[in-house]
Order: structure tokens, then sequence, then C-alpha cells
């Protein structure tokens, strides 16, 4: 199938480099004939020239989910681009390796697990009342998840952040259901990004994936989770929201 975005205008955040998920998400959909707009944090130059990398360079605007006037301006800023948004990519999480993951889980400080709460959690709330003057009836808006249903070696604080997420999540589905916009996530297995490498104890989480998934797994592939990304933003799944669309190749099925 080709053309299953024609005519998407998508908004994309969490390109770090051309590894992120993120990224392989904006070029799959631009493949599949989106307009795409990139957030950048941080290193703007950076996410600049990995844009030039993408089928068709995408304009980057400048995003810190933290700072209230970048969130107050982003529909203006998005809006010199696109004049509507049919999709936003949530792909954003952060907590401090040092205290918050892969160490003793009761020792992590409040202040640091508030600020991991708050990037990886409250965020996709406040990107998606950011974006909602620009959001479109029948918008598609998603959030980048790791399963938290259960307890993973090493990722402590960061698995109550997404399990945070899981829930902001629903209740974005209730709110934005009257709107016809739809929300849902994407829980992929692991994949060796540049955030992935920086979590202490990653390779745990990793480590014999592959054989324990039925369909297999390659951590050095993000684009299966990329093209179900496409796929949730797509028309095809009209009304499907509040949802976790799990991408591990079936380790969540399989109880190992």
């Amino acid at each position: 199938m080709s053309g299953l975005l024609e005519g998407k205008r998508l908004l994309i955040t969490g390109v770090i480099t051309d590894a992120s998920i993120a990224f392989h998400a904006a070029k799959v959909a631009q493949e599949q004939g989106a307009q795409v707009v990139l957030t950048g944090f941080g290193r703007i130059r950076l996410v600049e020239r990995i844009a030039q990398r993408l089928p068709r360079e995408a304009p980057v605007v400048e995003l810190d989910v933290q700072n209230t006037e970048h969130l107050e301006t982003l529909a203006d800023r998005v809006g010199q681009h696109v004049d509507g948004l049919d999709g936003v990519l949530h792909s954003i999480g952060y907590a401090n390796p040092e205290t918050c993951l892969g160490k003793p889980f009761l020792d992590a400080p409040w202040s640091d697990v508030g600020a991991a709460l708050e990037i990886s959690a409250y965020s996709y709330a406040s990107l998606v009342k950011a974006a909602t003057p620009l959001l479109t009836e029948g918008a598609s808006v998603i959030g980048m998840d790791f399963d938290a249903r259960v307890a993973w070696p090493a990722y402590n604080w960061m698995g109550v952040s997404k399990a945070a997420l899981e829930s902001v999540n629903r209740y974005l589905a209730r709110e934005l259901g009257p709107k016809k916009i739809r929300a849902n996530l994407v829980s992929a297995g692991p994949v060796k990004t540049m955030a992935a490498k920086s979590i202490p104890g990653f390779e745990v989480l990793e480590d014999g994936w592959d054989g324990r998934a039925p369909l297999g797994w390659n951590t050095q592939d993000p684009t299966p989770v990329a093209k179900s990304i496409c796929a949730v933003f797509s028309d095809w799944l009209p009304a499907t929201t509040g949802s976790m669309i799990m991408v591990d190749g079936g380790v969540h099925a399989t109880g190992q």
C-alpha cells in the first residue's frame, strides 16, 4: 500500500538522531505522502541537520515541554509551516539515569521523579493541548510507550512514568473523543536508539527479546515500529482510541 498518509499534516517530536524511532516514523510518513513538521529540544541545529536526511527536508520548531512559552506559542509557530494538523506524535521521555534508572528504586528523590513524570507523562497532555488549535476532526494523537503493566529490570521510575502515560492516554481519549480525535499509544519493544543506550541496564531489557518474541525481534530495526505509528495516523483505524498498540514481536503475549 502506498499513499496511506497522502495529504496528512503531522507534528513529530522526539527526533534526536537518525536512529530515533521518531525519525523513522517521519521518514515512513513522508514516504506515505505526509507533510511533516519536527520539534527539537536543545540542539536545534543538530535536529535541523538530521531533518535534511529525510526524503524531504522537514521544518523544525523548538519545543521544551517544560517551557510554558514554548507550549503557548507552539500552534502559531507550527502554523507557519502547515495550516492544520492531522496527527501528533509524542515521542518524549526522560528520567535522570543517575537516580531513576538502574539504581535502587526507593533512593530516587522526588525532584528527579517529579521531573520524569512531567517530561515523560504530563507532557503528552500539555503537547496535545498546545496543538489543539491546529488539530482537525478525525486527527490522531499518538504517544510512544514501553509496556508498563509489569516491573522491568532497571527501568524503575521511567516504568512508573510510562504507567502514568498510559493513564493519561485513556483520559485524553475520553476528552478528545467528542471532537472525533483519537488518542492511542504505540508500545514498542526495545530498539537501540540514543535514548535507549542512555538507560543503565538497557541490555537487561533487550537480552533475549528476539528469542522470546513469536515473530522475532531486531533491536537494530525501528522500521516495524515506524510503520505501526503511521498505520495509527492513517484513516484505517477510525474507531480505535484509548488503546495501546503492541509492537514488540509478541513478547507481551507470551508470559515469558
